[in-house]
């Protein structure tokens, strides 16, 4: 069906273009003209809305298998396309976790009915213990993983780090690197610094995680490998990224989109939805994080999803789990942030960035979405099986109106 689409805006590297009407067919957008205009099966007001290539997020936290009941691989589907992302590294952090052939092929197999790629992160040790480590080759050979990593957990045991990287360098794998020491960050709950010490909270400092990311690019420098150093939240860590770059190392990096909308001034009220690893900082960690997506120390920008039930969210704050549902509440956090860093660039971090880290390749996908559409994150419009985030029940500015995945134009409702 050919689909006109009237006054859409497209969203590139070289910035916003001018308004035009496009015709969507056979999974592809044209300029309208006289010699196609015949062709119109439907008509769309698209004014004020935006068109960029399909999002990918690199760091996609799920339930299934174990705990269904926070996340289903339908329930992640469908916030995936309601959130206008085409593609998403999922974690092995389930139970058990995905540390086989077998694992990888479960969770890639029940997803191929929904149109959203799910990409598999495998473990890298056996229940991400950071001991005995998986059957990695097995895992890409068979099942064609080439993503690598712990997940929310660090990969704290350096001899292992270097033999991991050892491993990958056999078929150009990537080391996807959730770097701080977890000694350093031990019965932490929030940052270290004057509001952890008002609230009487034991913190997390930024050594734990300053500590871990420059060891490990020692490694780095020694074994050889390509690693995504993943939700950097400290301005130390990026300028020692940055550094790392310049050397010509082979890293990478992305930050969770929310680091940037928080500090830790805002869990005061022990909001236990704020409760997040890595923790929310200060002003100059901020600062320094604007700075590195800008000059493209930064690479990408992920929603960090991390789906939680109620119970182990809602008790006291130093018992309530780490983590927030960052999916729909995603395409919200970048218009808070357009201002300050622009569409095009913005864009980027979800769309060439992620895409120039990952070792596969992508099926064309399109995103279309409306800046100023305001929506109700509440029951109702909620895909995911969980609801721990700060934003819910909120009106929220910014909708994802429609997809383009595996060639089929899916229309949102939320």
């Amino acid at each position: 069906m050919s689909i006109l689409f009237k006054g859409l805006r497209i969203v590139n590297p070289e910035g916003l273009q001018q308004p035009k009407d496009y015709i969507f067919d056979k999974g592809e957008f044209t300029v309208i003209t006289n010699s196609n205009s015949s062709q119109i099966d439907k008509e769309i007001n698209a004014t004020g809305w935006l068109l960029s290539a399909g999002w990918v997020d690199l760091r996609c936290g799920m339930g299934e298998p174990g705990h269904e009941y926070k996340e289903s691989i339908e329930s992640l589907a469908e916030s995936l396309v309601a959130s206008g992302f085409s593609t998403a590294v999922i974690l092995p952090n389930t139970e058990p976790v995905i540390q086989s052939k077998g694992d990888v092929d479960f969770v890639v197999n029940r997803a191929k009915r929904y149109t959203p790629e799910f990409l598999i992160q495998g473990a890298v040790t056996k229940n991400t213990d950071g001991e005995d480590l998986t059957e990695i080759l097995d895992m890409h050979h068979q099942s064609g993983v080439s993503v690598f990593g712990e997940g929310i957990k660090p990969l704290a045991n350096g001899d292992r780090y270097m033999k991991i990287l050892q491993y990958l360098q056999k078929f150009n794998g990537v080391l996807f690197d959730h770097a701080y020491d977890p000694l350093l960050a031990i019965f932490g709950h929030m940052h270290e610094g004057e509001n952890s010490t008002m609230l009487g909270v034991k913190g997390i400092p930024n050594l734990a995680e300053d500590v871990a990311i420059q060891r490990n690019l020692e490694i780095i420098r020694y074994a050889g490998g390509r690693v995504h150093f993943q939700t950097i939240n400290t301005a130390k860590g990026v300028a020692l990224i940055r550094q790392a770059k310049a050397e010509g190392l082979n890293v990478t990096a992305d930050v969770s989109i929310y680091q940037l909308l928080f500090s830790d001034g805002d869990l005061m009220d022990f909001e236990p939805n704020l409760k997040v690893l890595p923790p929310f900082r200060g002003d100059s960690d901020r600062d320094a994080l604007i700075e590195g997506l800008k000059d493209g120390t930064i690479d990408a920008l992920v929603s960090n999803h991390q789906p939680e039930d109620r119970d182990a969210k809602f008790m006291e704050f130093d018992l309530a789990n780490f983590g927030m549902a960052g999916l729909q509440t995603f395409l919200p956090a970048m218009v808070l942030l357009e201002k300050e860093l622009g569409w095009s660039l913005l864009l980027e971090k979800i769309t060439s960035g992620p895409k120039a880290i990952l070792p596969h390749t992508l099926s064309k996908s399109w995103t279309i979405f409306d800046p100023a559409a305001e929506w109700i994150y509440d029951e109702k419009s909620n895909k995911s099986l969980s609801s721990n985030s700060p934003w819910f029940g909120n009106e929220l500015k910014g909708q994802v109106k429609y997809v383009i995945q595996k060639e089929q134009l899916i229309e949102v409702n939320v």
